[in-house]
C-alpha cells in the first residue's frame, strides 16, 4: 500500500499567490518586519520591508498593465543573479495574471533563446552585467528590446531599456485591476529542469502547486524557525544564496521567508569567504544549503577564521548528502545539518528530516510532508515492501502539471492516478523514514549488479586525500558491461601517482561488484549545476575524449 504522510492533512486554500501572501487575514509579523537585505561590497545596504515588497509588486503589476497590455498567462523571464527586486518582480508579475520563467544566468545565449521561444516570453528582466546576452537572445527569438526590463542598482545609460521602476511609475496604472486567477489551473511559473540529455523541460506549476508546498514545508519546520526572537528579537535570519531561478531557492527562500516572516540576507551567488562573512556579522541561524558548501564547511581552512556560532541548523538538498559529510560538519562546527527532498515537478520540497531526528536518521531525507502519498516501485510497475529498493513515485498537490509543448514527457512522468515518476531510487525504513539513494539512470550496471554512484562518492569523500569526487559508469568493451570510475578532486598537496593507493582504499570498504574497476581519475573540479548536481554527463562526454586519447581538462 502507498504510504501516507504521518503528518496530519493540512487546509490548502484556494486561492492564488497574491491572495495567499498579501492579502491574508492575519500574518505573525508587523508589515514594517525587514524581509529582503543585501550587502554589497564597499556599497550602501539595500533593504526591502514586507509593506515595501508588497507596494513595489503591486506597482509592477499595474505598469505591465499599462504598458504593455499584460494579460493572463503572459510569460515574464528572469535572466539574473539573486536580486532583492526579484520578488517584487514575481510578484507584480503575478497580480498582473502572469507567469514567470526563471532562467539560470549561466546559459549561453543559445540556451537562453531555447527557453525564451519554448515559454513563449514576452519581455525579459535582467541586470546590466547581462544585458548583451539578454540582447542577443531576445534578436534570436523576435523579442523587441524595449521589452528587456533592467533590475538591480545599475542602469543602463543609454536609456534605450527600461528599468523596473519605470514600469512602476505608468501613467494611468492606478486604474488597474488585479487579474481573476484559478489557482489549480493557472501557472505562476515555468521553471526549467536540466535533465541529463536534450533540452531543459519546462516545468508547469500552478499556483496551488506552490502554496501547498510552502505550507508543506512550513508544517516541516515545525515552528522552529520563527519571525521573532533572537538576540535583536528580529527572529531567525536565513542566508539566501541559493539561486531564485533554482525552485529550491524560489519556494524554500523566498516564498517561505515572505509567508513566515524570517529576514533574508540574499547574495548574488556563493562565496564561501562571504558565507561565513555574513553569519558572524549578521548573526545568520539558518540556511538552506546544497551538499558541495557542506562539503567546504567540514574541510576548507577559509571556515577557521570565522565564528559560526550563530547558526542552529542547516537543511541540504538538491543532491544526496552523505554520513560522512554530516558528521564533519558536526565535529568540526557544532552546527546540525538535516536533509530534505523535493525535486523541480514537485514544487519542490516532498520530505524533511525533523529538527530533533537529525542526528538519528542521517543519511534519511525525512518524513514524508503533509497531503502526499508516495511508494517505491519496481522496474515491472508493482510496488515494493518497506526496506526494498524501488523507484520513488509521489502524488499531492505540489506535483505538477505537466511538461510545458511536452505530451510524451508528461505522459512517462505522470500516471493516470496522478503520481509522478520521480526517476530517483531509494527506499523506506519501518519508521516510515525516507531513503534515496541514487538517480534511476545513473545505476551504473555491472554484470547485472546495481552499483550507485551517490553510495561510493559517500565513502571516497571520507578519504583523508579527497576534497571532491563524482563517480561515473564506463563502458569496458573487454568485459561488455560498464564499470565505475572515479573522478576526483585531490586535497592540495597530493600528487598524482595515489589514485591506484585510493582505489585500493575503496574495495576494502565495499561488494566486490562496486569496485573502481574503470580507475581514478585526478581533476581540477568536479563539474555541477547551480544547484549542485553533479554534471555526470559532462564527466561522461570527457571520459569518451580519454578512450579516443584526448586529455581535455574538465
Amino acid at each position: 500500500m502507498p504510504t501516507k504522510s504521518r503528518f496530519p492533512d493540512i487546509d490548502v486554500p484556494n486561492v492564488d499567490l497574491w491572495t495567499f501572501l498579501f492579502e491574508r487575514k492575519s500574518k505573525p509579523f508587523p508589515d514594517d518586519k525587514g524581509m529582503f537585505s543585501l550587502f554589497p561590497i564597499g556599497q550602501m545596504a539595500n533593504f526591502y520591508t514586507y509593506a515595501q515588497v508588497r507596494s513595489t509588486a503591486l506597482d509592477f503589476g499595474k505598469g505591465l498593465k499599462a504598458l504593455w497590455g499584460w494579460k493572463k498567462g503572459d510569460v515574464l523571464a528572469l535572466y539574473t543573479p539573486n536580486c532583492i527586486d526579484t520578488p517584487s518582480v514575481i510578484w507584480g508579475t503575478h497580480w498582473a495574471g502572469g507567469i514567470v520563467s526563471p532562467a539560470n544566468p549561466g546559459y549561453t545565449v543559445e540556451e537562453l533563446a531555447f527557453q525564451l521561444k519554448d515559454s513563449g516570453a514576452k519581455a525579459v528582466a535582467t541586470q546590466k552585467p547581462f544585458l548583451e546576452s539578454v540582447r542577443e537572445a531576445c534578436k534570436k527569438v523576435g523579442i523587441e528590446e524595449d521589452r528587456i526590463i533592467l533590475i538591480g542598482d545599475e542602469r543602463d545609460s543609454t536609456n534605450r531599456f527600461k528599468y523596473f521602476t519605470n514600469i512602476r511609475n505608468t501613467s494611468g496604472a492606478t486604474r488597474f485591476r488585479k487579474a481573476k486567477i484559478d489557482p489549480k489551473k493557472d501557472l505562476a511559473f515555468l521553471v526549467y529542469s536540466s535533465g541529463t540529455t536534450g533540452h531543459p523541460k519546462g516545468v508547469m506549476l500552478s499556483h496551488t502547486n506552490i502554496v501547498s508546498d510552502v505550507m508543506m514545508h512550513a508544517v516541516g519546520e515545525d515552528g522552529n524557525l520563527s519571525c521573532q526572537g533572537g538576540k535583536d528579537n528580529k527572529g531567525d535570519k536565513v542566508l539566501a544564496f541559493l539561486p531564485f531561478f533554482h525552485i529550491y531557492g524560489l519556494t524554500c527562500l523566498i516564498h517561505q521567508s515572505l509567508n513566515s516572516g524570517w529576514q533574508l540576507i540574499v547574495m548574488p551567488k556563493f562565496d564561501l569567504e562571504r558565507f561565513c562573512q555574513h553569519i558572524q556579522t549578521h548573526s545568520i541561524t539558518f540556511a538552506y544549503v546544497v551538499p558541495p558548501v557542506v562539503l567546504m564547511l567540514g574541510k576548507s581552512p577559509i571556515v577557521s577564521k570565522y565564528d559560526l556560532s550563530s547558526m542552529r541548523m542547516m537543511n541540504s538538498g538538491a543532491a544526496p548528502l552523505t554520513r560522512e559529510l554530516v558528521e564533519a560538519v558536526y565535529e568540526r562546527l557544532k552546527i546540525p545539518v538535516k536533509q530534505g527532498y523535493g525535486l523541480s515537478e514537485t514544487s519542490p520540497t516532498t520530505h524533511t528530516q525533523r529538527w530533533e531526528d537529525w542526528q538519528s536518521t542521517i543519511g534519511s531525507v525525512g518524513l514524508l510532508l503533509p497531503n502526499q502519498t508516495a511508494k517505491y516501485m519496481a522496474a515491472d510497475d508493482t510496488e515494493v515492501p518497506a526496506g526494498q529498493t524501488g523507484e520513488l513515485w509521489i502524488k499531492g498537490p505540489n506535483v505538477f502539471q505537466g511538461y510545458l509543448n511536452n505530451p510524451e514527457g508528461t505522459a512517462n512522468a505522470l500516471t493516470s492516478d496522478g503520481y509522478f515518476k520521480t526517476g530517483d531510487v531509494g527506499h523506506q525504513d519501518e519508521a516510515g523514514n525516507f531513503f534515496i539513494t541514487d538517480r534511476v539512470k545513473e545505476l551504473i550496471k555491472y554484470k547485472g549488479f546495481q552499483v550507485p554512484p551517490a553510495e561510493l562518492e559517500g565513502i571516497l569523500i571520507g578519504h583523508p586525500d579527497v576534497d571532491d569526487v563524482a563517480v561515473i559508469g564506463i563502458y569496458n568493451e573487454e568485459q561488455a558491461t560498464e564499470v565505475p570510475r572515479a573522478y576526483i578532486v585531490p586535497k592540495k598537496g597530493v600528487q598524482a601517482g595515489k589514485e591506484k593507493e585510493i582505489a585500493e582504499w575503496l574495495a576494502k570498504k565495499v561488494a566486490s561488484h562496486k569496485r573502481l574497476r574503470g580507475g581514478v581519475r585526478f581533476v581540477d573540479e568536479v563539474p555541477k549545476s547551480a544547484s549542485g548536481k553533479i554534471l555526470r554527463r559532462v564527466l561522461k562526454e570527457q571520459a569518451l575524449k580519454e578512450e579516443k586519447g584526448g586529455k581535455a581538462k574538465l
